[in-house]
């Protein structure tokens, strides 16, 4: 290597720049996956819908990680070994709004608000340097931290089943049912003595639903959440940063065996197929939902902050403001792209940062070789049909360990907070972590409140980010550096 190139700028033989390349996609891709699988499914869209989601998801982190890493212009690009990725921030917001309105509906009403927040977002993205203050480690570590917590209930719904639709842990009793819809038509046949049921009138669910915990798919659930921690134990190197992939093949293996994964809508998909964009239909903008996102993402570009600075000290590049304001702007670009062809907000991937590290091999050109390969990946249907096959109490295993591996990173950044000699950062943490369970806790706390707000409110991820920023900002003013995000990205592999 001539001493006149940067490591970051080192062009390296093309059968090395694949394998390298395919390393990080391997890396992220679970992570990648499960993001259009949780909103596509929450949606209650049909499978060849979830799958062309995966598709275009896999296709824009392509174009998007191209864009960053290669450089588009002296606007767009931090020019840096970074894989770009659907952010897990935006999922409970997603999942709200998905509750309020499902279908072809739901979707339009979330691509427009991406859009949106992803224009907002390039337009605000030379102020966030500013913004830092706002956010200390002890703001993103509690945000990360409830975003985790927040994400476990999809994993366990993964494994279990979801609380209502056909896998509610209780139906109605077919024997009542039957009696109800007897009383019904004598009612309306006009029997002597029998007045017909009040409009709207239900019977409770009150039988157990076979569908709902079997031990079958607890079992699956089980091998694969073992699995993935006898991986990460005992592989090395490159097998055990892949060791949730490599679970989810286990279980999918497993559930083949025994009849529980079929194939047939892998057999109808095509081999080649485009994105095309507005898939759903034409967007929709709802000014309470762009709101939400708007606010989610100035999260995730904070993050992201922290995580270009982070690589700067990885690679000995030296990150200066018009270089972070282009890496953000294209945070803004990427989600208003993925907004444009079907899919969600899009940020640098942090265990991809960490494989950095890892292997040492500083040359953005590896990622530039995983953005093309995510690019054909999402130009394959039969990639995306497969991934959506895969039944969900083998996503459960790994959703614990994945969502779960959230909420610890949060509570490493917590760690470095300084909680003896402040105390009062111990009311932010506690506060907001209890602002962020309540959607949890409590999903009807809106009931009475303007169904306008309904929206905003729904996500404890946004409702604990609003509390950890103004309960700092009363207890410790506005005090958060530029090494403190730093700081805050270098313990973080979520």
């Amino acid at each position: 290597m001539s001493t006149s190139v940067h490591p970051v700028d080192e062009v390296l033989a093309p059968p090395k720049l694949f394998t390298l390349g395919l390393q990080h996609v391997l890396v992220m891709y679970a992570g990648a996956v499960a993001v259009p699988l949780i909103v596509g499914r929450a949606l209650k869209l049909p499978p060849e819908d979830v799958a062309f989601l995966i598709s275009a998801d896999l296709f824009v982190c392509g174009i998007v990680t191209l864009i960053q890493s290669l450089g588009a212009t002296q606007w767009f690009g931090i020019r840096l070994p970074v894989m770009m990725g659907v952010t897990f921030a935006a999922v409970g917001p997603m999942i709200g709004f998905a509750n309020m309105q499902s279908g072809p509906e739901g979707a339009q009403a979330i691509f427009g608000a991406i859009i949106a927040a992803g224009i907002i977002s390039i337009l605000i993205a030379p102020l966030i340097s500013r913004m830092l203050r706002f956010f200390p480690p002890v703001v993103t570590g509690t945000i990360i931290l409830v975003i985790g917590v927040s994400l476990m209930r999809v994993g366990i719904n993964w494994i279990f089943g979801n609380p209502v639709g056909p896998t509610a842990p209780q139906i109605v009793d077919p024997a009542h049912a039957e009696w109800l819809k007897t009383v019904t038509e004598a009612a309306r046949a006009g029997a002597a003595g029998i007045a017909e049921p009040p409009p709207g009138l239900g019977l409770a669910p009150k039988a157990p639903n076979p569908a709902y915990a079997p031990l079958g798919n607890i079992a699956i659930s089980a091998i694969v959440l073992v699995a993935i921690l006898a991986i990460a134990r005992f592989g090395r190197g490159f097998v055990a940063n892949i060791s949730v992939l490599l679970g989810i093949v286990i279980g999918a293996v497993i559930a083949v065996a025994t009849g529980r994964m079929h194939f047939d809508k892998v057999a109808e998909a095509d081999w080649f197929g485009l994105i095309t964009p507005f898939h759903f239909g034409m967007p929709t903008f709802d000014p309470v939902m762009i709101l939400t996102m708007s606010l989610v993402m100035i999260v995730v570009m904070i993050e992201s902050t922290g995580m270009f600075l982070a690589l700067g000290e990885l690679t000995g590049k030296k990150i200066d403001r018009p270089m972070l304001s282009a890496g953000l702007r294209t945070d803004g670009l990427g989600t208003l792209i993925g907004g444009v062809f079907n899919t969600f907000p899009y940020t640098s991937f942090s265990q991809n940062v960490g494989l950095v590290g890892v292997t040492g091999v500083k040359s953005r050109f590896v990622c530039v070789a995983g953005g093309v390969i995510m690019i054909v990946l999402g130009l394959l249907p039969k990639m995306g049909a497969l991934v959506e096959a895969v039944p969900t109490m083998v996503l459960g295993g790994a959703g614990l360990v994945m969502f779960g591996m959230v909420a610890a990173t949060g509570i490493r950044i917590l760690a470095n907070v300084d909680f003896s000699k402040n105390r009062n950062n111990l009311f932010i943490v506690a506060v907001s972590i209890g602002f962020g369970m309540i959607p949890l806790v409590a999903p009807n706390f809106k009931m009475w409140m303007p169904h306008s707000l309904h929206a905003l409110i729904e996500s404890g991820i946004l409702l604990a980010s609003i509390a950890a920023v103004l309960l700092n900002a009363f207890f410790n003013g506005a005090k958060g550096s530029v090494e403190d995000a730093k700081g805050a990205a270098m313990v973080a592999d979520h």
